[in-house]
C-alpha cells in the first residue's frame, strides 16, 4: 500500500476524532434499539447507466471469487474490490493500479511506470507473508489507471494522485466461481455519488496476507471525514479502529447505504493512522472513457447490504 504525502489537509484529525468520540457517547447514533438513521438510497439517474445486475451468478455461499479476496501481481499481494462486466459479457475484478507498479514507491500515477496490460494476475485465498496460499483462478491485467494516465499525459493533479484503479479480466473458465457480493456486509446495492460528511460511515473488506486468515480486522468499519474541496471529489478519508494495511490495497468500500463508494489506495502514517479511498464513480468514469472496454459497468451484489449489521459495527476505538 502506498503512503500518502503530507498536505492532504488533515492536520486536525485528532481534534475531529475527539469530537466524534464525544458525539458517539452523548448521542449514541448507532444504538441497536434506535431506528436506522438512513433509508436505503435509490440508484440515481447519474449512476444508473454505470451499474448492472446480471442474472445467473453462482450463489454467494458457493462462490470463491468475490470482492475481498487476495490477488497476486508478480510478488505484490493486494485485495479485490468489486466485480465489473462489459457489453460482451466479460467479467473483471478490480484492484489498485499500484499493485502492478514497476516504479517502487512512486505514488504519482501519472509518473509511475506500470506492468504492461496482459500481465498475469492470480486470485488467491489463505495467503500469508510466507506463502502464496491457494490459487482460485487466473486473469490478466486489462486496464490500469496509472498506465493510462501516463500514456494520455494526464495533468489533473487529483487524478494523478487518487486515481488508483485497475481491472483484471477473469479467464472465462472461472466464471462459475464468481459472485459480485461483498463478504460480511453484502452489497453493493448501487454506486455512490460521494459527498461525505463527518459521522458518515464506510464499510470494506481487506484480505492482507499480513493478518491471520479470517481475522475480524478484515471486516473494516470506518468513520469518514468530510470531503475536502481541493480534492474535487476524487478522494475520501476514513478512520477505523483497524485501518487498512499493506495487502488490503484496492479493497472496496461501500457507504452507509450499501452503495459502492471507493477503493483503498493509501495509508498515512503519522500522529494517527488513516486511509484514503479513491472515489469509485470517478475511477469508473475514467476507465470507461479511456480503457476501450465497451459499456463497462459495476455489477450489483446478489446479497443485499446488511444495514443492521453495519449499524452494530464499532467504528471508533473504545
Amino acid at each position: 500500500m502506498s503512503a500518502t504525502e503530507p498536505g492532504i489537509g488533515w492536520g486536525k484529525v485528532l481534534t475531529l476524532l475527539t469530537i466524534l468520540a464525544i458525539a458517539n457517547v452523548w448521542f449514541k447514533p448507532f444504538e441497536k434499539d434506535e431506528p436506522s438513521r438512513h433509508l436505503a438510497a435509490p440508484v440515481s439517474s447519474v449512476t444508473e447507466q454505470l451499474v448492472r445486475r446480471t442474472p445467473g451468478w453462482t450463489p454467494f455461499g458457493k462462490a470463491t471469487v468475490t470482492p475481498g479476496i487476495q490477488t497476486l501481481t508478480g510478488r505484490a499481494q493486494c485485495t479485490t474490490n468489486f466485480v465489473f462486466t462489459d457489453a460482451a459479457g466479460n467479467v473483471y475484478l478490480g484492484q489498485a493500479a499500484h499493485c502492478a507498479s514497476a516504479s517502487g514507491d512512486e505514488i504519482n500515477g501519472c509518473k509511475a511506470r506500470s506492468r504492461p496490460l496482459g500481465t498475469k494476475v492470480t486470485f488467491n485465498l489463505h495467503g500469508t507473508k510466507y506463502d502464496a496460499g491457494q490459487q482460485l483462478a487466473k486473469g490478466r491485467l486489462a486496464y490500469s489507471s496509472w498506465h493510462t494516465m501516463r500514456k494520455v499525459g494526464e495533468k489533473d493533479p487529483n487524478a494523478c494522485r487518487f486515481n488508483d484503479f485497475a481491472l483484471i479480466k477473469v479467464n472465462p473458465r472461472y466464471r462459475k466461481l464468481i459472485n459480485p457480493s461483498m463478504p460480511h456486509w453484502g452489497g453493493p446495492d448501487g454506486l455512490s455519488e460521494g459527498g461525505l460528511f463527518i459521522l458518515d460511515r464506510a464499510y470494506g473488506f481487506g484480505r492482507s496476507s499480513l493478518r491471520r486468515d479470517n481475522s475480524p480486522a478484515s471486516r473494516q468499519a470506518a468513520q469518514t471525514m468530510a470531503d475536502q474541496p481541493e480534492t474535487e471529489g476524487w478522494a475520501h478519508v476514513i478512520i477505523a479502529p483497524s485501518p487498512g494495511i499493506p495487502g488490503d490495497s484496492g479493497s472496496g468500500y461501500v457507504d452507509e447505504h450499501g452503495q459502492a463508494l471507493g477503493t483503498l489506495s493509501t495509508l498515512s502514517v503519522g500522529s494517527v493512522l488513516y486511509n484514503v479511498l479513491g472515489d469509485l464513480l470517478r475511477e469508473l468514469e475514467y476507465a470507461r472513457e479511456h480503457s476501450g472496454i465497451r459499456d463497462l459497468r459495476l455489477e450489483l451484489g446478489t446479497v443485499p447490504f446488511d444495514q443492521e449489521r453495519a449499524e452494530d459495527a464499532r467504528v471508533l476505538a473504545q
